[in-house]
């Protein structure tokens, strides 16, 4: 008989994550939430299947690689220096606040300080998840109030790679704080030089690899290539530098990321990540012991108190003392009253490295399911509130220099896929007018030709949302869709209306039926080619004659 465990184990786990993730969908809550209920579902603390919780582990590890690579993809500095005024000084004053908050509980329930210190830091980090998704729902991203939220964001997570760094040499108990200073600086040092090492890795060997393998025009190739790299890295950065996984994905990811093969990498990755990550999400929701809601429910009260009550009223205070508008300010606050997956990735290496104990695992579970849940809702107040603001007032106010009106001026108006001869002249007909072009592609040699035009463009599959996001979709007006099957231009559609719904989409068909599919499938205005063909040629008979 063959050994089925983990294959058993495998399809147990997926099988409850989708329910769970099916039903809080269909309540209008976030997947994440039917993750972590059905880590309870098949945990050891409640009666039926029980999944074998170190084979869920090793699964959720490669979970924890992948989520973090996501997030050195995504890292964009410029995103962050459009708005670090707020951005900075918001995040760092926040999460000290929350920080010595969670620590403070941490102490009066009688954990150590190191104790306090982990758990204040997974209570001051928001979801990256959750917050993106509701910018998206809510309209929000493209606007000034969602780019201050992920700069906040962003600067939140470099804190928690921070605490990757910090956490394994301050678990050590010493006597002498100058040992423990000794730890801590060759901890960071460790980390630098692996910094380092990998940029230059990435720069010198990892790009060339990557340059050649796209030349190759195999997606299986390439996907395997960012994986052998996300996966190799983090290996790397255990056994050799002896730091986390985690802090070695993010390294990679940022490699990645800051290369022109980013936005496709993240792609090509999304898929494995999001079932990853529903594996990491189901192991934590097995370590969830629902008794402590009834045993300790002071400490889930606080845990509670802290992230939707202390960080948004922080978050409001700084933004409103630094003199940014009322709606960023509001969308920071309702944006950060929530945990998710950073806060998990701090507690279980807590838990780990012997600093956390269980029950404090089993407070960010409860506050993570509870913050997720209700986060939509007061999207949804915020949303109300701000419509009802806006119809009593009684004049309307003038704008405010530098705020979101100013922050929405378009860098590409349009975007246009495929680099084909239709696509090439459209490019350089634009170019002579003046206006700014994206061309979005999978075909190196035609995108190098356009970008000694002076054009900008962006390799990737234009059928992908993170590709077309990276783009700059979201803030774009028009996006031509040319040079294409009808397979890829339908798939184009679906990803342009999913990123910016209110966008014109103009597409090129070669026939009644192609026209039919594509004005089904969101396109405003459709330039047919047999159509334009017969009236060119019948302006030439009508001059001939």
């Amino acid at each position: 008989m063959h050994d089925l465990t983990v294959i058993i184990n495998l399809a147990a786990a997926l099988a409850v994550a989708l329910v769970f993730g099916w039903a809080t969908q269909r309540l209008g809550l976030s997947t994440l939430v039917g993750y972590l209920l059905a880590g309870i579902a098949v945990g050891p603390y409640t009666p039926g299947f029980v999944a074998d919780i170190r084979i869920a582990f090793q699964m959720a590890e490669i979970g924890v690689i992948l989520l973090m690579f996501g997030v050195g993809l995504h890292f964009h500095p410029e995103e962050l220096l459009r708005v670090w005024r707020v951005a900075v000084p918001g995040a760092i004053g926040q999460s000290a606040v929350a920080a010595v908050a969670g620590w403070a509980v941490a102490r009066a329930f009688g954990w150590s300080h190191g104790a306090g210190v982990v758990f204040g830091l997974a209570l001051a980090v928001a979801s990256t998840v959750v917050l993106m998704r509701m910018l998206v729902q809510e309209d929000r991203l493209s606007s000034r109030d969602g780019h201050v939220a992920v700069g906040w964001l962003i600067v939140e997570d470099l804190f928690t790679v921070l605490a990757l760094v910090a956490l394994p040499a301050l678990a050590v108990q010493r006597a002498d704080p100058l040992e423990t200073a000794g730890a801590l600086a060759l901890a960071m040092v460790k980390a630098a030089a692996f910094a380092v090492v990998i940029w230059l890795l990435g720069t010198r060997l990892v790009a060339p690899v990557m340059e050649r393998i796209s030349r190759m025009r195999s997606t299986e190739l390439f996907t395997l290539t960012v994986f052998v790299v996300a996966l190799g890295v983090a290996i790397v950065a255990a056994e050799v530098f002896t730091v986390s996984v985690a802090l070695g994905a993010f390294f990679a990811g940022l490699v990645v990321g800051q290369s022109r093969f980013g936005p496709q990498a993240a792609a090509d990755m999304a898929p494995f990540r999001d079932v990853f990550s529903a594996l990491f999400f189901v192991s934590i929701g097995m370590l969830f012991n629902p008794a402590l809601v009834v045993s300790s429910p002071l400490l889930v009260l606080a845990a509670l108190a802290i992230v939707l009550l202390l960080k948004p009223l922080t978050a409001l205070a700084i933004v409103t003392i630094l003199r940014d508008t009322r709606r960023t300010a509001h969308t920071v606050a309702v944006g950060l009253a929530q945990i998710g997956e950073f806060s998990f990735i701090l507690g279980t290496l807590g838990m780990a490295l012997g600093i956390l104990p269980h029950e404090a695992m089993d407070a960010l579970v409860a506050a993570a399911i509870l913050s997720i849940a209700v986060n939509p809702l007061l999207f949804r107040a915020l949303g109300a509130a701000e419509a009802r603001a806006a119809a009593v007032a009684a004049e309307p106010k003038p704008a405010v220099p530098g705020t979101e009106a100013a922050e929405r001026e378009l860098a590409f108006p349009v975007i246009m896929t495929g680099a084909g001869e239709v696509g090439r002249r459209l490019i350089r007909r634009c170019a002579d007018h003046g206006i700014p072009v994206c061309v979005v592609g999978n075909e190196p040699g035609a995108l190098e030709q356009i970008r000694g035009y002076g054009i900008a463009t962006l390799r990737g599959d234009p059928g992908s949302e993170d590709v077309l996001r990276a783009a700059g979709v979201a803030e774009a007006r028009i996006i031509v869709v040319t040079d294409a099957s009808l397979a890829v231009k339908m798939r184009v559609c679906i990803a342009a209306r999913n990123v910016s719904p209110r966008i014109a989409v103009i597409a090129t068909s070669g026939s009644d039926a192609e026209r039919a599919w594509l004005k089904e499938f969101g396109a405003a205005y459709i330039c047919d080619a047999l159509d334009e063909v017969t009236d060119a040629l019948f302006r030439s008979v009508r001059s001939g004659l």
